[in-house]
């Protein structure tokens, strides 16, 4: 980053020279020789003097390289007349397309100038992460138990829990998302989440588009939200509630502040990626691929060996991986499904409970009504009279 000229900063290269409203910090006289230099974005050289070299600013923004000996360049904005120290390197390079300085040195010895390629890219400030667009950005209360079957998009997504917590499932793998927990799942990562039965959670949910460099480490895996991150999250439904010309701006840059702070303070010691070895990464495919089947076809009439022959493996084998990935069996995963697709049913209002029943393959009304209160605590009719 480029520094600003001052009599410390700039001690071990040289010295600072009396500003004049005339420009004639330089020396002058008969043993002196100036002359104007001009360098572009595409010709930079370096010099090398044994005697003191004197400069000053003319036209364009200027930048002034030193270094000692093979050290690396040090970067100054040129804005004041200075004094170079013999043996000290420097180059003159523009911030843009060119600049001119006036350089003054005793005749009749002039500094030989080099070619040098002067790293301009690294002397201006840039973004190396930029949230591109931002989609979506929710604040969701949920009821006790929901199930939400399940996505994938091609955004990228963030999810915090405010209270409560959830389960996140990706990768086919269910990790528990407590209160101050966050996740980020991947473009293309199908994903679900749900509550267990006691617990009403409210998370944000947060879809958006990155350019720059990867959040790789962050994906599929939870981590503790650091405080200021959380205080940004919380500026941002305030922002959201704006709705002014700039709150999509504001919006943009504050997650992009979440976003830096996550990588910033974040160590990895939270948990480890969901993806972490072939084996692994082929159970978390086939659990996947599973539950994205059931979530498409929850309305047809479904059982573990049909799962299991869509996705090439034997039913015991399907039911050891769900135990083992999701503690729970591939048939009670299924009737969650059918439960919580139940619920989105009764609430459009379109099908009585006998209809629902038949559509969701139970074998009678009262099967389904009895799975119901089992799961929810209360029967069809009663919720559907809270809904009203």
């Amino acid at each position: 980053m480029v520094q600003n000229l001052n009599v410390l900063s700039f001690a071990p290269y040289g010295r600072l020279l009396a500003e004049r409203s005339d420009g004639g910090g330089l020396p002058q006289g008969d043993t002196w020789e100036q002359r104007s230099v001009t360098a572009t974005a595409q010709s930079v050289c370096q010099y090398l003097h044994t005697e003191p070299v004197y400069l000053d600013y003319e036209s364009g923004m200027s930048i002034l390289a030193v270094a000692k000996g093979r050290g690396e360049f040090v970067y100054f904005y040129l804005d004041k007349p200075v004094c170079i120290q013999p043996g000290v390197r420097f180059a003159v390079a523009p911030y843009q397309e060119s600049c001119t300085v006036r350089m003054a040195a005793k005749a009749p010895a002039w500094p030989q100038a080099e070619a040098l390629t002067v790293p301009l890219r690294q002397l201006a400030l840039s973004r190396r992460l930029q949230v591109e667009r931002v989609y979506t950005f929710f604040y969701h209360e949920k009821e006790r138990g929901f199930f939400f079957r399940g996505e994938e998009h091609s955004m990228l997504e963030l999810t915090y829990v405010d209270k409560g917590s959830i389960h996140s499932v990706a990768g086919g793998q269910d990790l528990l998302l407590e209160q101050g927990d966050m996740a980020i799942y991947g473009p293309h990562q199908w994903h679900m989440q749900y509550a267990d039965a006691d617990c009403a959670p409210s998370y944000i949910t947060i879809t958006f588009d990155l350019e720059g460099d990867s959040l790789k480490h962050l994906l599929n895996r939870k981590f503790r939200t650091p405080q200021k991150a959380v205080l940004l999250l919380q500026q941002m439904l305030r922002e959201r509630d704006q709705e002014d010309p700039y709150t999509g701006d504001m919006l943009i840059s504050l997650l992009g502040q979440v976003l830096l702070t996550v990588l910033r303070e974040d160590t990895g010691a939270s948990g480890a990626p969901l993806r972490t070895a072939n084996a692994i990464n082929s159970e978390n495919e086939v659990v996947g691929h599973a539950q994205k089947f059931i979530g498409e076809n929850v309305r047809q009439k479904l059982s573990v060996p049909m799962v299991a022959r869509e996705v090439g493996v034997s039913p015991s084998y399907l039911t050891a991986l769900f135990h083992r990935n999701l503690q729970i069996s591939p048939g009670e995963y299924i009737r969650r499904a059918k439960l919580q697709e139940s619920k989105l049913m009764i609430r459009e209002g379109k099908m009585n409970f006998t209809e629902i029943a038949q559509v969701l393959q139970y074998s009678t009304v009262h099967h389904f009504s009895r799975q119901f209160k089992e799961k929810f605590g209360i029967t069809p009719t009663e919720y559907a009279r809270s809904i009203r």
